[in-house]
């Protein structure tokens, strides 16, 4: 059936849906079958227990019947239907006296109605999609209750998706949650050099975790913004940074990047979790690669701190249009050239231009420029030649653990 739908609505069934979209795909379903059997209000129920509730109503004028609203399952026609006490097809319902005798019928009033069940693949009767119009239909078919059943099992394959990805989310969360319980994320460190003279003047701290699953913290954080969690284990990762740090930023004069998105930023409150660190110390590198909705928003919400000595660092410039877009319109005191333009920029010419040309737009700006990922002498000089004053990458040092009793304090680490 599915194969066969796919066919005819390909749009409908092109992607599985996210869990915040499924109903805007009900919605869509629902209005194009009521407006093409011209009938004046439809609707997705959804059955749970001894009740019901109105998931999606569209209605051709004011609905009688509230989108989210609840009643008990042995009122109305649902139930009815399901259970087979009401036929699924009824044009007039002046011609059903068991449809008559619902209160429904004469209170809405409800002259005509169709209604199928919606039934995943598990077997389980979702509810039901159903429409229903205030006269008599006559003109109503077996073809139109075909339609209908279409459309509810394509609205059934969304609705299994969304089951899918919540049970999935649920899943990240409760691994999320374990690994913060349980310490991880613990963080290493990667020195960043001057370039003038590969001093070590900081470190951005980065996350690792000993948590099952095994793998790549950029997959855990995804976890976390899937189960939305993103707050509690970026925070997790700062505190345990800040923790592991606080020696250095007290003795040392070296200064620490910690990664934030701009979402957690504006959602959650960082000057209370940086309260008693050296604020000029600290440069707060913004992550997330997708446009930020708010720029004033965000701004306003680092306005206080960077007043009082917080650095801001756009992360990844020059890999693509949103940490441009962060460079221009939030005007960070750091731009971090991203890996992908620093990797053979001695020998790229495009590379070489495009890095030549950050460097420029930092230098009128008043804006510090830090290389990402350099791995070669000849990679060190050319961005240092351009104007970087800043670099990281394995040529200088890997991410490493502190190390409490050294006169070295990292320990290298992978």
């Amino acid at each position: 059936m599915q194969r066969a739908l796919a066919e005819l609505f390909p749009s409908l069934l092109a992607a599985t849906p996210q869990p915040d979209n499924t109903d805007d795909m009900l919605a869509v379903m629902v209005r194009a079958v009521r407006t093409h059997l011209g009938m004046d209000v439809g609707f997705v129920s959804q059955f749970n227990g001894d009740v019901r509730s109105f998931r999606v109503v569209d209605a051709k004028a004011t609905s009688p019947i509230p989108q989210g609203s609840s009643m008990p399952m042995e009122e109305g026609y649902c139930a009815k239907v399901v259970l087979g006490h009401l036929p699924q097809l009824i044009p007039n319902t002046a011609a059903v006296p068991a449809a008559m005798a619902i209160s429904d019928t004469r209170a809405l009033p409800i002259g005509a109605h169709l209604s199928v069940p919606i039934r995943l693949k598990s077997g389980q009767v979702y509810g039901t999609f159903c429409c229903l119009s205030h006269k008599a239909e006559p003109s109503l078919n077996e073809r139109d209750l075909a339609t209908m059943r279409a459309f509810a099992d394509v609205m059934a394959f969304h609705i299994d998706a969304e089951h899918a990805a919540n049970a999935r989310d649920n899943q990240r969360r409760d691994r999320v949650q374990r690994a913060i319980h349980v310490g991880d994320p613990a963080m290493v460190f990667q020195p960043i050099v001057r370039l003038a003279d590969r001093a070590v003047i900081g470190h951005e701290a980065l996350a690792r975790f000993a948590s099952l699953p095994l793998q790549t913290p950029d997959l855990w954080f995804e976890d976390a913004i899937h189960a939305g969690l993103a707050p509690e284990l970026e925070f997790a990762a700062m505190r345990s940074a800040l923790c592991s740090y606080r020696g250095m930023l007290a003795d040392s004069g070296y200064f620490l990047h910690l990664n934030c998105s701009p979402r957690t930023l504006v959602q959650s409150d960082l000057g209370a979790e940086l309260a008693g660190f050296p604020l000029d110390r600290l440069v707060i590198e913004l992550t997330e690669h997708h446009a930020v909705t708010d720029y004033a928003e965000l701004r306003h919400v680092l306005a206080p701190l960077r007043a009082r000595g917080l650095r801001v660092a756009v992360d990844d410039a020059g890999a693509g249009y949103a940490s441009m877009r962060h460079v221009l319109l939030l005007q960070p005191d750091i731009i971090k050239l991203d890996i992908s333009l620093v990797r053979d920029i001695d020998r790229d010419p495009i590379k070489h231009a495009l890095g030549s040309a950050v460097c420029v737009f930092a230098q009128q700006t008043g804006c510090t420029v830090i290389a990402e990922g350099v791995e070669t002498a000849a990679e060190a000089q050319a961005l240092k030649a351009l104007g970087a004053a800043q670099a990281q990458g394995y040529y200088f040092g890997r991410p490493a653990a502190l190390q409490p009793s050294s006169d070295s304090p990292l320990r290298q680490a992978i």
